[in-house]
C-alpha cells in the first residue's frame, strides 16, 4: 500500500483470495448482490477493491511529530503492518515528519462510490441512521499509531449487521454494506482529522489504507455473503 510488501501483507491478500473465489462464483451464478449493485458489478467491484488497495492517491500535506519511541519499536511495527516504517523515519526533518495524506483506491475510493450509487439509487434512511452508530464506534475505537496511521479494529463493520436484522431485515446485505463502510470511511476521515500531530504521527496516513482497508474489505465481503441468506 506503500511501496512496500512483505510476509505479513502477502498473507493478507492470500486469504482474501481464498474467500474471494467462492463468493465471485456464487457472483457468478448470480446468487449474491448488493441492493442496486447486481452480481456482475459486485464481483467486479470486489476485485477491484483487492487490486485497487495498492493505489495511494495523495491530496495534501500537515506536519505530525516523529515520537521518541519510534525508532525502537520500528522494525516490529515494520513487520506487523506491512509499512516501510525505518526508511520513512530517515526521511525529512529529524523530529517531525512532513506527512502525506492519502486516499486508498481499493479501500476508500471505490466503496465510497458504492456506497453513494446505493443511496442515490436506493435510498435508505435505515442505513444512514444505523452508520452513526458505526461512525461513533470508529471515533472512538480507531488508534492513531505512530509510523503507521490509523488502526482499526478488521471486525467494526459488522456492528451494522445486527441493527439491518433487526430494523430492516428485507434489505439487510445493502444497509450492512452502506452502515457498516460507510461509517468506517467518515469514522477513519474523524480520527484523521482530530488526532493529535504534536504528539504523533507517520510519514504517510491514508483515508482506507494501511491499518482500516482489512475492515473495509471485510466488511464488504460479509455484506455481500449475507445477501445469499436473506432475500
Amino acid at each position: 500500500m506503500r511501496g512496500y510488501t512483505n510476509s505479513s501483507e502477502l498473507r493478507m491478500y492470500a486469504a482474501f483470495a481464498l474467500i474471494l473465489l467462492p463468493t465471485a462464483a456464487l457472483c457468478y451464478k448470480g446468487q449474491l448482490s448488493l441492493g442496486t449493485i447486481g452480481s456482475v458489478p459486485l464481483m467486479i467491484i470486489l476485485f477491484a477493491m483487492l487490486a485497487g488497495s495498492v493505489i495511494e492517491i495523495p491530496f495534501a500535506k500537515i506536519r505530525s511529530k516523529k515520537p521518541e519511541q519510534l525508532c525502537k519499536y520500528a522494525p516490529i511495527l515494520e513487520d506487523i503492518y506491512s509499512v516501510p516504517i525505518v526508511k520513512e523515519l530517515n526521511i525529512g526533518k529529524k523530529r517531525v515528519f512532513d506527512t502525506t495524506l492519502t486516499i486508498n483506491l481499493g479501500g476508500a475510493v471505490i466503496p465510497a462510490l458504492a456506497v453513494v450509487y446505493l443511496l442515490l439509487t436506493q435510498p435508505n434512511n435505515t442505513a444512514l441512521e444505523i452508520m452513526l452508530i458505526v461512525i461513533l464506534a470508529v471515533a472512538l475505537l480507531t488508534e492513531m499509531m505512530g509510523g503507521v496511521g490509523t488502526l482499526i479494529n478488521e471486525y467494526i463493520g459488522i456492528i451494522a449487521f445486527p441493527f439491518a436484522l433487526i430494523i430492516a431485515p428485507d434489505n439487510a446485505a445493502s444497509v450492512t454494506f452502506i452502515a457498516g463502510v460507510g461509517g468506517i470511511l467518515i469514522g477513519d476521515i474523524i480520527s484523521i482529522a482530530t488526532f493529535n500531530k504534536e504528539r504523533t504521527g507517520s510519514a504517510f496516513i491514508s483515508i482506507g489504507g494501511a491499518g482500516c482497508f482489512k475492515s473495509i474489505y471485510v466488511t464488504t465481503i460479509i455484506a455481500s455473503l449475507i445477501s445469499y441468506f436473506v432475500a
